[in-house]
């Protein structure tokens, strides 16, 4: 019951900071294209844009991750948690084009410098970093690999509006036209590697490799050391979405007394598995004459 009510009060937390986060985003892209028009700022308005691909995929997230609450169906036996998974790959493909532009777009400013206002740059860098730094900081305290992969979506917007209030601190200053676009295209690769890192966890999890956080060798070598277990194969550990994982396991056991003992071994198994609230557990026994058409070692 405990654990539920804990579930409960994560995914909710969850999905009011999404939802916190998508109407911040999509406020302030609105402001941004209109202030970017009015400063006639190019600068302003091709972040506008990008904002816009930011807030789509905040949306986007903020209903998958709701979905990813609903009860378990015949279709979709182990419910929708992996919904909120798609999610966190389509925010991340998104944010790699994004960032692609981004760099694209700075790389032309280096070539062909473009005039800036600096001013208007100051005025609208100083909200950008307030609102987006709000954002990244409310979603920062999620444990979903969505809302991870939403929180750099937003530290690229922070990183980017600090670049911009840097170079439009300078530019009151000095007349330095490569200074904005320099900025903008290291902040961009650095985005750009961390939310590769991200895709590769988001992959992993969704070609159900092993999850990181759990250690097989030791869950298997702690099983084997009870008494009546004589071994284990056909054993799989995987990730429904990046923090509740799966296990399933055949248990050949050695020679038993009769089912009162089965039982006990069933038992013991169980209770040593409750300490890695695994989301579920699949446990199939086999006695010592019992042969069983899965058994199968694993490659390294």
């Amino acid at each position: 019951m405990a654990s539920h009510s804990s579930h409960s009060h994560h995914h909710n937390a969850s999905g009011k900071n999404l939802r916190t986060a998508f109407w911040l985003n999509l406020g302030f892209t609105i402001f941004e294209l209109v202030g970017g028009f009015y400063v006639n700022s190019v600068a302003i308005i091709s972040d506008a844009i990008h904002d816009l691909g930011d807030s789509i995929s905040l949306g986007t997230a903020w209903y998958l991750d709701s979905k990813s609450s609903q009860k378990p169906t015949r279709t979709f036996s182990f419910g929708y948690r992996r919904f909120s998974l798609l999610g966190a790959l389509i925010n991340s493909l998104i944010l790699i084009v994004g960032s692609i532009y981004v760099i694209i777009e700075a790389i032309g400013r280096i070539i062909e410098p473009e005039l800036i206002d600096p001013q208007g740059m100051l005025i609208f860098a100083i909200i950008g970093v307030g609102v987006n730094g709000y954002a990244a900081w409310k979603m920062s305290k999620g444990k979903s690999l969505n809302e991870r992969v939403i929180s750099w979506h937003l530290l690229e917007d922070v990183l980017g509006w600090f670049a911009i209030l840097v170079a439009a601190v300078i530019l009151q200053f000095w007349d330095l036209p490569y200074l904005d676009p320099a900025l903008s295209l290291g902040f961009g690769m650095f985005i750009l590697s961390n939310v590769f890192l991200r895709l590769r966890e988001t992959l992993m999890v969704f070609l159900q490799g092993h999850p990181e956080d759990v250690d097989r060798e030791k869950i298997e070598q702690d099983l084997l050391a009870i008494a009546q277990v004589q071994s284990i194969h056909h054993m799989h550990i995987w990730s429904l979405d990046g923090e509740h994982h799966v296990f399933s396991a055949h248990f050949k056991l050695k020679e038993i007394g009769g089912l009162e003992e089965l039982l006990t071994v069933k038992n013991q198994i169980k209770s040593y598995l409750k300490k890695y609230n695994f989301e579920h557990l699949t446990i199939e026994i086999e006695t010592a004459n019992e042969f069983c058409e899965f058994s199968e070692d694993l490659e390294e």
